[in-house]
């Protein structure tokens, strides 16, 4: 029976040390892409910007960034980690920065006013007549798919809003938020492999050590005192 537990004990242990080389591997690979990603933000040189008391600004002023953070919070749902803002390292590299950072760029168009011309009269597939001109039209918070492509004006100005521009810079930003999350994942995982590891190894070598034989006593046989 304790041969039996022994060789159960040193699969466990073998176990344990291939989940600890596992979080190994994890660990090294996290610490490149972690690497990789902050070597590319800091090569792009995109920066969140703060004020003297640390506070997130945008043009200058605390409640731009308060729209921004409303627009990434309330609006989309996303949860921002306040330990990732830091004023000493403005470079965006972690998730919550690369939301903000998409979120600011989304904001900026959501709220901004372009000039529409129409070179000549148009009219509308419902018969309506926009004259020619140039017209200053608010976005209002539409998207790139919420604007009424029948009316001439603001099928050009969903071009200009949401020109390439802001859509790829939004979706570079995206993949930098995906990279950041999946990496913080990476090293949990890392954390994981190491926490099974441990338990098998530990497991094993307590299955070793049970199951180890006992060393036999030889009774001593001390001599009984005659009464005189």
């Amino acid at each position: 029976m304790s041969g039996r537990l022994t060789k159960l004990g040193i699969v466990l242990t073998v176990f344990g040390l291939l989940f600890f080389i596992g979080a190994g591997y994890a660990w090294i690979k996290v610490q490149e892409g972690s690497h990789a990603l902050a070597t590319f933000s800091a090569a792009q040189n995109v920066k969140l910007t703060y004020n003297e008391q640390g506070q997130l600004t945008d043009h200058g002023t605390t409640d731009g960034a308060v729209a921004i953070m409303s627009l990434l919070n309330n609006d989309w749902g996303y949860t921002t980690n306040p330990a990732d803002f830091d004023p000493n390292d403005p470079v965006v590299n972690t998730p919550s920065e690369y939301m903000y950072q998409m979120a600011a760029i989304s904001e900026h168009t959501l709220t901004s006013t372009v000039k529409v011309t129409l070179p000549e009269d148009v009219t509308a597939s419902d018969g309506t007549v926009y004259k020619a001109g140039t017209y200053d039209f608010p976005v209002n918070g539409k998207y790139y798919a919420d604007f009424d492509r029948n009316n001439p004006i603001e099928a050009q100005a969903r071009g200009i809003a949401w020109s390439p521009l802001p859509l790829a810079l939004i979706g570079q930003l995206g993949v930098g938020a995906v990279t950041a999350s999946s990496l913080q994942a990476g090293i949990g995982l890392a954390g994981l492999f190491a926490a099974v590891g441990f338990v098998f190894a530990f497991a094993g070598l307590g299955l070793v050590w049970a199951a180890r034989p006992e060393k036999e006593t030889v009774p001593v046989l001390r001599p009984v005192a005659q009464p005189a």
